[in-house]
């Protein structure tokens, strides 16, 4: 993973902090969740863009890591697994952009957008994420 992906994931991670001690979590879970946020995009380290979680996920699963469908779904619009981990983890990636910034939800679409176009599968999903998102977060 390059530079970028590293400084993302690791602002994912506190983004993730954030938002579950909005959630009332404990410190363990928050713990949790700063792991899964680090180790979200690892698939990168394997793979292409538009597999990155599914690499991921079944790499983390392989390694009985428990939250491993979290990183197998993230990013994936209407995803047959659902909890609440998922959606945090949702929400923090939409909430970082590329360089591991805080930015909100239109600025990282828009981000989206131009690095991708407005007719790639990751513009299409995220815009789909981030309407679902709005609602909860």
């Amino acid at each position: 993973m390059d530079e970028d992906r590293l400084k993302h994931s690791y602002a994912v991670a506190k983004k993730m902090i954030e938002l579950g001690k909005n959630e009332g979590l404990s410190e363990e879970e928050l713990q949790e969740l700063f792991l899964l946020g680090y180790l979200h995009d690892i698939g990168y380290q394997f793979g292409a863009n538009e597999n990155h979680n599914i690499i991921g996920g079944n790499l983390l699963k392989e390694n009985d890591y428990k939250y491993w469908k979290e990183v197998y779904y993230h990013g994936v619009p209407n995803s047959e697994y659902q909890s609440m981990y998922l959606s945090i983890l949702n929400a923090a990636d939409m909430m970082i952009d590329k360089y591991g910034n805080d930015i909100s939800f239109d600025k990282r679409i828009e981000d989206i957008k131009n690095r991708y176009g407005e007719e790639s599968v990751q513009y299409i999903n995220c815009l789909k994420i981030i309407n679902d998102l709005k609602k909860q977060f």
